[in-house]
């Protein structure tokens, strides 16, 4: 038996979704944490909270954050 070495659901993609008191289906609004980093992002849409995980893929691809001027 050959075991595949490539996890299915690596820990640094692993999230905290927290949604505020008032979010709704229609609403959502609230904030994401990456468990490993730290790194958190607020969200006011289901768009924005879209753009948070695909920025930080982005980042652990080697790209830095939208607004960081390239810094960490």
């Amino acid at each position: 038996m050959v075991l595949n070495p490539e996890i299915k659901y690596p820990n640094r993609r692993a999230y905290v979704l927290k949604l505020r008191g008032d979010a709704a289906p229609g609403a959502l609004a609230g904030r994401v944490e990456n468990l490993v980093t730290g790194r958190q992002r607020e969200f006011a849409s289901a768009d924005e909270l879209l753009a948070a995980i695909a920025a930080e893929l982005a980042f652990e691809g080697g790209e830095p954050p939208p607004g960081s001027g390239g810094n960490s």
